[in-house]
């Protein structure tokens, strides 16, 4: 019996080429290209939704063959403003990736998204299908009530400390307050509170994003960028207060139209972040697709067997 290679991260690279596309009135987006400029077009689709793009978001891919194209989402990042909630909403994302689309002058391209990423890249392939050659998705996430009540509240069944830390932020909060105190909280005028509750909101997603994961994964030995985690709660929670701004069963009763699309979906059976029942759900909706269900893993695509099993879909997507 043959054995099943392991990947680990391509090395790193810097950009080839960077911009800052206006689109809309307000927002302007950064986009990076790196990799072969005249490879095969895949665009990086970060999580959140809040979060960003960094170098090792550059490294999944194969830069001899793949023409790689990273951006950050509307407030998000080096896109500007920072933090900014108008005019930020997922039908405004998809325009986004459309403009970015037309700006590189690229026909069609393969997709690869993660967690609130893989509910973005459904969405924009529902849409734009006739412009995809594939999609690589981690960590299935589609912004359904029962999605959001397990990541808000029940997942405390397996965090209790770490969700205790986050009620515990001020005396007021409770679970069936959470997201509105946060967001009274982070949206507030004083800056030094806004930023404590941020981080607060913040550290929770980190501390239980893998299998064997530490409160300290985010925020211990490193300097906080207080701009940037203020600005990622701000996006995340004005997106979940309106359910992402998707109907994710809608989503998924769609994705006939991706039927003629290679699909490699990529899950931890242990992910407390997005469970694997929405991957399950996706995979049945879209028979033709291929989910691997990796056994000791939870929601990082840091993780090795994570890892080692989207880079081996961006190798096998080479054929396509």
């Amino acid at each position: 019996m043959s054995e099943t290679k392991s990947y680990e991260f391509f090395p790193e690279i810097e950009p080839n080429k960077e911009y800052q596309i206006p689109c809309g009135d307000i927002h302007k987006i950064y986009v990076e290209e790196s990799g072969n400029p005249n490879g095969q077009p895949i665009i990086f689709l970060h999580g959140g939704p809040g979060g960003g793009c960094g170098s090792k978001q550059r490294r999944f891919f194969d830069p001899t063959y793949y023409r790689i194209i990273l951006f950050d989402q509307r407030g998000c990042g080096k896109s500007e403003p920072l933090g900014e909630t108008l005019e930020n909403t997922t039908d405004y994302l998809i325009n986004d990736i459309e403009t970015i689309r037309k700006h590189l002058k690229i026909e069609k391209w393969i997709i690869f998204g993660g967690s609130w990423g893989s509910s973005l890249a459904l969405a924009y392939g529902i849409k734009y299908s006739q412009n995809l050659k594939g999609l690589i998705l981690r960590g299935i996430f589609l912004s359904r009530k029962k999605e959001l009540e397990w990541f808000l509240k029940d997942v405390d069944q397996f965090f209790p400390e770490n969700h205790e830390l986050l009620l515990n932020h001020k005396d007021n909060i409770k679970k069936n307050n959470l997201v509105k105190e946060y967001t009274n909280l982070v949206f507030g005028s004083n800056f030094d509170v806004a930023k404590k509750a941020a981080i607060a909101w913040n550290r929770f997603e980190g501390s239980i994003l893998k299998l064997l994961p530490s409160i300290s994964d985010d925020f211990e030995g490193r300097e906080i960028n207080y701009e940037f985690e203020l600005a990622r709660a701000k996006v995340q929670l004005h997106y979940i207060n309106n359910f992402c701004f998707i109907d994710g069963d809608e989503i998924l009763s769609k994705t006939k139209v991706l039927k003629n699309i290679p699909i490699t979906i990529i899950q931890g059976r242990y992910d407390m972040v997005c469970p694997p029942k929405t991957a399950y759900d996706l995979k049945k909706q879209l028979p033709h697709s291929e989910l691997v269900i990796v056994p000791d893993a939870g929601h990082s695509a840091s993780e090795s067997g994570i890892l080692s099993s989207l880079i081996s879909a961006t190798e096998k997507f080479k054929s396509l």
